[in-house]
């Protein structure tokens, strides 16, 4: 291990958590990426210099700055789908260690050789270099710290900490790539489509939701019918749900609930499910479970019946004639439904539109989590085909034909 016992100067307290730098890193990402001055952020041409010299510093295990940002993005998803902790540490490079190659290398091979294999070295720019540490809350940062500095201070940089999901995160990543999309919670890179499937999907989408209509016209007649028949109030129930970048739209079913009834029962149900205390909701046994209001009091007699047929669906065809919904893709939410969602979960209403069958419905329904649901809407949305839409509507078929999770 090479010396570097110069690079350390004595101290009497431990290093704190959050080594205070000379100018702060934020709140504004003006002053993440200007984290001195106006003045001082035009550095000289010497600085410029010595600065992309340390990144060009070659040594195994320290990442370059867009493989590091990859690893964080990639690290960043693995969290919010686990809730594993995740700490980073920035290293703030001053000009005392900057002008010195030699130096340099000798501070990598230090904090490569004190620092775990599993945790992430790399630069975050020129004068930043960054260590991302996996499956670490901020005391074992704190710990990690103390280890990698042997209590001393640092003289020739300054030490920021933070553990997720604090926003320093974000600026991080976008930095990199710019102002997110909508509501600023596009935590994923964008996936791209090709355009003419997408042009031939919304043919499909025209055409099939014409001929549903022709064909199914005489059941949501006597399904109409039957509605107003047997129980007061509208034959089509109308509620806002969030579609493609969380626009919102009118969302059109057969009515299966007695009109004016309190949703309590589902809010509290959708907020069970999402936060994943799925033994409250378990309707079935321990190996066959069935996540679903199961016997749910607002239901209807004909809506009872409506629903195991999946009839109740048919009015979407009149949004899908609108080009609010698909015929395959993620179902709609609830706006407090989205309220709940971890960041990892609004991949599947940002990037296509919502549709009135998708994977969910033909491989998992009220039998999967809530994650596991989200898991199968991103497949979809990552493998989007025409063929992909035309089996899922095929299974579709079938499981209309032979229920086994509608109630």
């Amino acid at each position: 291990m090479p010396d570097v016992g110069f690079l350390l100067k004595k101290v009497e307290k431990p290093i704190p958590e959050e080594i205070k730098m000379d100018k702060p890193l934020y709140p504004t990402r003006e002053n993440w990426i200007n984290w001195s001055s106006p003045e001082e952020a035009q550095f000289k041409t010497e600085d410029l210099r010595t600065a992309a010299q340390a990144e060009r510093v070659q040594l195994a295990g320290i990442l370059t700055k867009e493989e590091f940002l990859k690893q964080l993005g990639f690290e960043k998803r693995r969290v919010d789908r686990s809730q594993a902790p995740l700490a980073i540490a920035l290293f703030f490079l001053k000009g005392d260690l900057m002008g010195n190659l030699k130096k340099i290398r000798e501070f990598l091979v230090h904090i490569k050789q004190s620092t775990r294999e599993t945790d992430i070295k790399g630069w975050v720019t020129p004068k930043v270099l960054a260590l991302l540490m996996p499956d670490t809350d901020a005391s074992g940062a704190q710990r990690c710290l103390e280890l990698l500095t042997q209590g001393r201070s640092l003289p020739f940089c300054s030490i920021l900490t933070r553990s997720y999901p604090d926003q320093l995160f974000h600026e991080i990543l976008d930095q990199n790539r710019g102002a997110s999309g909508i509501f600023s919670l596009d935590p994923f890179e964008e996936t791209v489509f090709n355009q003419a499937q997408l042009t031939f999907k919304r043919i499909l989408d025209i055409f099939g939701a014409v001929v549903g209509l022709i064909i199914f016209s005489p059941i949501m007649l006597i399904t109409a019918a039957a509605i107003k028949g047997t129980s007061p109030g509208p034959v089509i129930f109308r509620q806002v749900r969030l579609g493609k970048k969380g626009h919102h739209f009118t969302f059109l079913k057969f009515r299966s609930m007695v009109a004016g009834n309190n949703d309590q029962i589902h809010r509290e149900y959708v907020a069970n499910l999402i936060d994943g205390r799925l033994k409250q909701i378990n309707q079935g046994e321990a190996d066959k479970p069935l996540y679903k209001i199961k016997g749910d009091p607002r239901i209807t007699p004909v809506g009872r019946i409506i629903r195991k047929l999946s009839l109740d669906e048919l009015p979407q065809l009149i949004n899908v004639l609108r080009g609010e919904m698909s015929l395959v893709g993620p179902r709609p939410p609830l706006p407090y439904e989205v309220a709940k969602y971890k960041s990892w979960h609004l991949r599947r209403i940002l990037e296509v539109k919502p549709g009135i069958t998708g994977l969910w419905q033909v491989e998992g329904r009220s039998q999967t989590s809530f994650d596991e649901m989200v898991r199968l809407d991103i497949r979809y949305v990552k493998n989007f085909s025409l063929w992909l839409d035309f089996k899922i509507i095929f299974k579709t078929i079938r499981e209309v034909i032979c229920p086994k999770g509608g109630f």
